[in-house]
């Protein structure tokens, strides 16, 4: 399968929704949306925005990418598969910038004033089904191998950081260091938590400071690269772990062994949740279940669904997941494929990275220099 052929696929989807619901359009604008339907491509300039410079429109004959005169000769030279060739898949329409009503008559005209769909409703849309929205958390074979080239990049980009890092380092700097790393391997950086040693007990996500790191410290990604988002957590010590630090390390490996192995196609996710919060207290630490979210299912977000005691969508093959178990001074943190035979295969996970083996599965420890 190529990107032409999966975007085939995913227009095939969002024509059985036009029919099924009687629509005469979608309409995705979100940066998560957009780069599903364009296999990958981007619509981000802003990284601190939802939506980006371009939307893409199907009805049940048609497909556009909307964009601007600003936007449109980078879009369609860097970001839209095979615009220049004749099979390309979404004809582009362009407004003048300042014109944005323009846009909005070619939607009217192109879907008859009939009912739209979207991500990103306007009072005039309604909400996608939620069969779509599922459709988009099973991932396509070519979605795999670009997630894993992400997974790949940013496990290097977080190794080569905690190799380099300092103990005078600011969080800052230790932060600044892994948005660097990222940004030079194509990704984004959208979420670079850092927190020294006297920060790392005390708070689950811990907003980088201007406090010198010490000791001890904690880097988070979560990098998007083709609109896929892999989140990870390592650590870096100055010499050797205490003794203490070593058995909160243990604990939280072995809290999510618990939930990687409910990780099974057909579970239900609070099924996982509750195994976490029984392991939780067979471990000592009671109240850690409600401390911090566990995580979820992965994907075009940093999570699909966030796993709670009332979440009862099931797990199916080729859903992504990025669990997050931690207790004060220990977070572990990686993001799976969940394969048909109910193997995980870890995308973020660096060979060379130090690491256990627990439960048959090769799982990160603090770095000791």
């Amino acid at each position: 399968m190529n990107c032409l052929e999966e975007i085939a696929i995913k227009l095939k989807f969002i024509r059985q929704v036009l029919e099924e619901t009687e629509s005469a359009g979608v309409r995705l604008r979100g940066t998560d949306w957009f780069a599903w339907a364009t296999a990958g491509g981007s619509n981000t300039v802003l990284l601190a925005a939802e939506t980006g410079v371009a939307e893409v429109l199907i009805t049940a004959v048609d497909a556009w990418i909307l964009t601007d005169e600003i936007e449109a000769q980078r879009l369609t030279d860097e970001q839209l598969p095979s615009q220049n060739t004749p099979e390309r898949l979404y004809q582009l329409l362009i407004n003048p910038w300042a014109e944005g009503s323009k846009r909005e008559s070619f939607v009217r005209d192109a879907t008859s004033g009939g009912t739209v769909l979207s991500d990103r409703p306007t009072h005039h849309e309604f909400p996608l089904p939620r069969s779509l929205i599922h459709q988009r958390r099973v991932l396509l074979p070519t979605e795999l191998e670009r997630y894993r080239q992400v997974g790949r990049l940013a496990s290097e980009a977080m190794a080569d950081v905690l190799a380099q890092a300092q103990p005078n380092w600011t969080e800052y700097q230790l932060a600044g260091a892994g948005a660097e790393a990222l940004w030079a391997r194509g990704l984004h950086p959208a979420l670079t938590l850092a927190a020294g040693d006297r920060r790392l007990p005390l708070y689950r996500h811990p907003l980088p400071t201007g406090e010198a790191i010490g000791r001890q410290a904690m880097l988070v990604f979560c990098a998007r690269g083709s609109g896929l988002i892999v989140s990870l957590t390592r650590f870096v010590c100055f010499g050797n772990l205490s003794a203490q630090d070593r058995t909160l390390h243990q604990a939280i490996s072995e809290i999510e062994v618990v939930a990687l192995n409910h990780s099974q196609v057909n579970t239900p996710l609070n099924q996982v949740y509750d195994a976490l919060a029984t392991a939780y207290e067979q471990h000592g630490f009671p109240n850690a279940i409600r401390e911090h979210h566990q995580g979820g299912t992965a994907g075009y977000g940093a999570r699909e669904i966030v796993a709670t005691a009332e979440t009862r969508d099931r797990l199916e093959a080729t859903m992504v997941l990025a669990w997050n178990p931690s207790i004060p001074g220990a977070k572990i943190e990686d993001t799976f494929v969940l394969n048909p035979d109910n193997s995980l295969e870890n995308l973020s996970f660096d060979p060379q990275f130090p690491h256990i083996e627990i439960a048959g599965r090769r799982r990160p420890i603090p770095l000791e220099r």
